[in-house]
């Protein structure tokens, strides 16, 4: 058995291969967060649409109310404040879903081939 691991005499005589793989790792981490980034992205924008069209939705259900206890009952003072009740509706919807589950999930399936490699060549299963 061998008093020092062997990744100390890799990180010793080749220390570019070190690196390399160090860069490896920080590019696949830039490529997975911009991905949960850009998930984030539109949920955060999906919530904001969510709350402007349900305060115009508020705004427009309570000016027909107030034009129709005024003027005489058209349908237009229903259908006007549903089209933004609508998209709010849409927007929730959107902005509820998950995010990717398996977020990061090839750099921990990555890091785990590296453990297990490591773990190989010390000696131990």
């Amino acid at each position: 058995m061998a008093l020092v691991h062997p990744i100390f005499s890799v990180l010793v005589s080749r220390p570019e291969l070190v690196m390399d793989h160090v860069a490896g790792y920080a590019s696949l981490v830039q490529e997975e967060a911009s991905t949960v980034g850009t998930e984030v992205k539109k949920r955060a924008i999906a919530w904001a649409v969510c709350g402007v069209c349900a305060l115009v939705f508020l705004i427009l259900a309570g000016v027909a109310f107030m034009l129709g206890a005024v003027q005489s009952f058209h349908w237009a003072l229903v259908l006007v404040p549903l089209v933004p009740l609508a998209i709010a509706g849409a927007a929730f919807g959107m902005a509820r879903k998950q995010l990717p589950g398996r977020a990061f999930a090839e750099l921990r399936a990555q890091l785990d081939a590296d453990a297990q490699a490591l773990r190989t060549l010390g000696g131990r299963p």
